[in-house]
């Protein structure tokens, strides 16, 4: 979105929706709608990608919506596409998947690569032909970022990737991932040089171990050894020793993409709770006419609006260039704090039938609880606020 800038160069919000962002929301909810939470139940169960929707939403051009055009992207922004995640989710429909493919890798290749890479990948990922994972996490990191122990040791013509990745969600459906290696030591910190590399997902050298959990979806988690991982040098991503600059080029949209995510899913549950309430009488009235039902969901309903307000924000900053940071870490907080009350609400307001399968709310706790955890955990955007943003000491 091309938005209005104040005095100070900062992107200003528009009150009401534009033509064009109606426009779209329209019609992601039309094609998520024709799927709704019963396919997603179905993927969920059999593990398996929601290819149908994932080709119906690249065909018409919202997987690549915030892509450049002349790699056959929709030329808009982070914007567009959180509205995407947004309209699925709302429909019964979330994918996660597309936080790390389209949230992260797309926009990581898009800013990064090479010509050459971004004619080879860029075209896939706008049409959902292929999707990325993201291998950075590891047991004894954590946020840690600079502590990772998985190395890249380049061998002639080629990188060799040697360590271990933890939580790393959507391997077994994705064509690539994106490694975060350690390709050398700075001297004077003696923190590690990262740098990023892309490798086929079914390489020799990636084995993979299903993490089992309790998360509600159809993407698994996996710890990841790489013995030997072979990846051609002009895998590298973004140049030596760079991989952490790189790697925040994703994090900002990762943020923002995961926030609005949450808030679709918080939607269809405020949505279903508030068509229960009307619906649903006991002692001759409808539940809803209860402020002890309307008020927690009248909260919840407010909460979610002040982080969509702020998930906006940041999506414009980033879409204008603009230092984004701050807005993506408290979009993420907020609509982490603000969907987990809006399923809290609905579920309250559900009473037992929120367990029941036939009102399909409970499937979608899990997804919003630890979404609030990751990516990045509340606490550690409340050390960037306060550091960043209130001048406080560094804490950790």
């Amino acid at each position: 979105m091309q938005a209005t800038m104040t005095a100070d160069g900062i992107p200003s919000l528009p009150l009401e929706p534009t033509v064009e962002e109606r426009a779209i929301r329209e019609s992601v909810s039309a094609i998520a709608s024709k799927y709704g939470p019963d396919y997603w139940a179905e993927k969920v169960k059999a593990k398996a990608p929601m290819s149908e929707l994932l080709r119906e939403l690249g065909d018409a051009g919202f997987l690549g919506i915030h892509l450049p055009e002349e790699y056959g992207g929709g030329g808009m922004g982070i914007f567009e596409l959180s509205m995407v995640m947004e309209e699925t989710a709302r429909q019964g429909c979330p994918i996660a998947g597309l936080v790390f493919s389209s949230g992260i890798g797309a926009p990581i290749i898009a800013q990064h690569g090479t010509e050459e890479q971004k004619k080879a990948w860029v075209p896939d990922l706008a049409t959902g032909k292929q999707l990325f994972s993201f291998a950075i996490t590891e047991p004894d990191a954590g946020s840690n970022t600079h502590n990772i122990k998985t190395t890249a040791v380049k061998n002639g013509n080629k990188w060799v990737i040697n360590g271990q990745k933890y939580w790393t969600t959507g391997l077994d459906l994705a064509d690539k991932v994106l490694i975060v290696a350690r390709t050398g030591t700075d001297e004077k910190t003696g923190r590690g040089l990262l740098s990023l590399f892309l490798a086929d997902a079914d390489s020799p050298g990636i084995n993979k171990t299903v993490i089992p959990s309790f998360m509600h979806i159809p993407e698994q988690s996996f710890q990841v050894f790489f013995d030997n991982l072979e990846v051609p040098e002009d895998r590298l991503i973004g140049g030596l020793h760079k991989g952490l600059h790189t790697v925040f080029t994703g994090l900002n949209p990762e943020r923002i993409v995961a926030a609005t995510n949450i808030m679709g899913i918080a939607r269809y549950a405020l949505d279903k709770a508030a068509n229960y309430a009307r619906d649903r009488s006991v002692w001759g009235k409808p539940i809803g006419t209860h402020q002890g039902v309307a008020h927690p969901l009248a909260k919840a309903k407010i909460e979610l609006e002040l982080a969509a307000l702020m998930a906006r924000k940041a999506a414009l900053m980033h879409d204008h260039g603009l230092p984004a940071g701050d807005f993506s870490n408290m979009a993420k907080f907020a609509a982490g704090e603000a969907a987990l009350h809006c399923m809290d609400a609905a579920i309250g307001t559900h009473g037992g039938n929120a367990v029941a399968m036939e009102y399909k709310l409970m499937p979608y706790w899990p997804m919003v609880r630890m979404t609030k955890n990751g990516p990045v955990s509340p606490e550690m955007i409340l050390n960037y606020v306060a550091q960043t943003m209130l001048g406080l000491p560094r804490s950790y």
